[in-house]
């Protein structure tokens, strides 16, 4: 038995995590992409809980990045980067409520070589930045492609790394503001989190009718922290499933896989991304899993562990997890 029948979404969403009706939402179907998240784009899709749905995301440059001679600095029109597929409608799905997207697959599309990576100037890790200026010119820009395949990302004639895919961008409509792709916060959005991955479940508190969920920006692969700004960004197709729960207040993005829970921070500087993330799964654990909250506490500080998914954009994104056989 897959270990799906004992998640949370299994468990108290709507659709019991049985899979229901099947959608398609091409790139064509797609029509104009987002690059807000906010409750005044019309949906695309209107789907139900229980409901799987493919979707054709582009990358995050938008295919305009086509060669190692396309520099993003003269083929991009910032800030329109991170195009978004959606907004879905989840029927039922009212403020209050958890989104639930169980990922099934991920796999690029188009031509090859599918992948992009680049330097681009004044963004990045190691660099100097709108938000953290200095007086040293900007690194110089360059773009590398890469072939990108199930059987792995051949980063060079040497080297061909393991495919890891995972969804960059993903979440649900904010109540009231209209917020950049490029922003993570508790509705999501531009997390870059590795264990944004195929068999993962994601959680993300609904904050208006229908939900509103919003993707894009796979990667074929990425290192934590996301050094230089840019993952192996590709086209992909991707296969999800949604459920609902119904009635559950969470405050931020969480996440679940067959070994551990996952709770997830976004904010400037790091350590309160730490904080939020940290805090959060704390309290599911006196929620859910019935741990006094200073055990909780004193078992965090001993087993929990951090993934870094970003350190270059608005706000940086960590994920403080614990592994499920320490929860009982």
């Amino acid at each position: 038995m897959s270990w799906i029948a004992s998640s949370h979404m299994a468990r108290r969403g709507v659709s019991g995590g049985k899979a229901n009706g099947c959608h398609r939402l091409s790139e064509a179907d797609q029509g104009a992409f987002h690059y807000v998240y906010g409750p005044y784009a019309a949906p695309v899709m209107r789907v139900a809980p229980g409901d799987v749905i493919e979707v054709e995301t582009l990358d995050a440059f938008g295919g305009a990045v086509r060669t190692e001679e396309d520099l993003p600095s003269q083929v991009l029109h910032m800030p329109y980067v991170n195009p978004q597929n959606g907004p879905i409608a989840v029927e039922g799905a009212q403020k209050g409520d958890v989104l639930c997207v169980h990922l099934h697959s991920i796999l690029p599309r188009g031509p090859q070589p599918a992948g992009t990576t680049a330097l681009i100037p004044e963004f990045g890790g190691l660099v100097a930045t709108p938000q953290t200026p200095m007086l040293n010119k900007p690194i110089a820009e360059r773009v590398k492609k890469m072939e990108v395949t199930p059987e792995g990302v051949r980063f060079s004639e040497r080297i061909t790394l393991p495919y890891e895919p995972f969804v960059g961008t993903i979440g649900v409509s904010p109540e009231i503001e209209a917020v950049s792709s490029l922003q993570p916060d508790y509705w999501g959005g531009n997390m870059d989190l590795p264990d944004v991955a195929p068999g993962a479940v994601l959680y993300f508190p609904v904050q208006r009718e229908g939900a509103h969920l919003f993707i894009g920006d796979c990667h074929g692969r990425q290192g934590d922290g996301e050094l230089c700004g840019v993952a192996v960004e590709m086209p992909a197709t991707v296969v999800f499933q949604v459920d609902l729960i119904k009635s559950w207040s969470i405050p931020g993005v969480r996440l679940e896989t067959e070994d551990f829970v996952m709770s997830v921070g976004s904010a400037r500087p790091m350590e309160d991304a730490a904080r939020i993330a940290y805090r959060d799964l704390i309290r599911w654990m006196v929620e859910d899993y019935g741990f006094e909250e200073s055990e909780a506490y004193f078992l965090c500080t001993q087993a929990g562990r951090v993934r870094v998914g970003n350190m270059v954009d608005p706000k940086y994104t960590l994920g403080a997890s614990m592994r499920k056989a320490w929860l009982g």
